[in-house]
């Protein structure tokens, strides 16, 4: 159940939402689409998503390339209570407020973005700064444009100078980037964590059968098969950098068991994967 979801907005679009919900809700929170930044008030740790580790954590924000999923992944949880603060990027908005210019410590996007959605723990001032803003909520009379221009301007500069998280700056990036990326730069960068043609079509921008098309132009093979030859390639420099096990290094790579692994290898080199690492030794 939403128990409060009150907006405060720059430009006819809101910019700031304050957010009280049970959880899990039957009334989905409905949250612009835009890139976003959700900071945790006060959160009973429920688990939006093990593979990626967003928890609702007190003092962490959450950021997200899309509001929509956002919003769904905070009215979805287990039993619990979320207070957050959330604050919206919509690129109009945001081209006004930097008069066209890129803000400060920005540098352009020298990959495609991959996380869509990061969690990390807020820094002092990130901590202080959403203190300002929940009392905006609470003195409405004394907000004024120019107040809430800075404000906005404030937390794209925190959030690109946080240091631990370069995937959270990397989505920050993304929203002054005008860099386009080509199908075969997209297709590196998200094919080792995508495990379905659909997902991969979503991320080149591209209906399933045109990425297919592209894919075997461009590669010369199908992604299933590529992908396979990513994590032999991933095997083969371990075997001879690393001291685990060859079963430890087939888990680590992706492979089921090392039965696969082994069969998998021998195929694409000739040899096994303890041969391969005995004739590296011995060279």
């Amino acid at each position: 159940m939403i128990h409060r979801k009150e907006s405060i907005s720059l430009f006819d679009y809101p910019l700031f939402t304050i957010v009280n919900l049970e959880t899990p809700s039957e009334e989905n929170l409905d949250l612009p689409s835009d890139a976003c930044v959700a900071y945790i008030i006060e959160g009973d740790e429920q688990v939006f998503s093990e593979s990626e580790k967003i928890i609702a954590k007190t003092n962490h924000t959450i950021v997200s390339l899309c509001g929509l999923t956002l919003g769904g992944m905070l009215s979805n949880q287990p039993n619990g209570n979320i207070n957050s603060i959330v604050v919206h990027f919509n690129r109009d908005v945001l081209n006004r407020v930097f008069e066209g210019e890129k803000p400060e410590l920005w540098q352009e996007l020298e990959k495609p973005v991959t996380q869509f959605v990061v969690q990390s723990a807020a820094s002092e001032m990130v901590k202080y700064y959403f203190d300002t803003i929940i009392k905006f909520f609470e003195n409405k009379e004394a907000i004024t444009e120019s107040i809430l221009k800075i404000k906005l301007k404030e937390i794209i500069l925190f959030l690109l100078q946080t240091d631990n998280s370069n995937y959270v700056r990397n989505i920050i990036k993304s929203l002054f980037s005008e860099r386009k990326f080509s199908f075969k730069e997209l297709v590196e960068a998200h094919i080792e964590n995508t495990d379905s043609i659909e997902n991969l079509a979503m991320a080149t921008n591209c209906s399933i059968s045109t990425f297919q098309r592209k894919f075997k132009n461009i590669f010369n093979t199908s992604p299933a098969k590529y992908r396979l030859e990513l994590k032999l390639k991933k095997v083969s420099e371990l075997l001879k950098t690393s001291d685990d096990s060859i079963s430890d290094i087939g888990y680590t790579c992706g492979f089921e068991s090392p039965e696969h692994l082994s069969r998998s290898f021998k195929k694409q080199y000739g040899v096994s994967p303890s041969q391969y690492r005995l004739n590296f030794l011995v060279k």
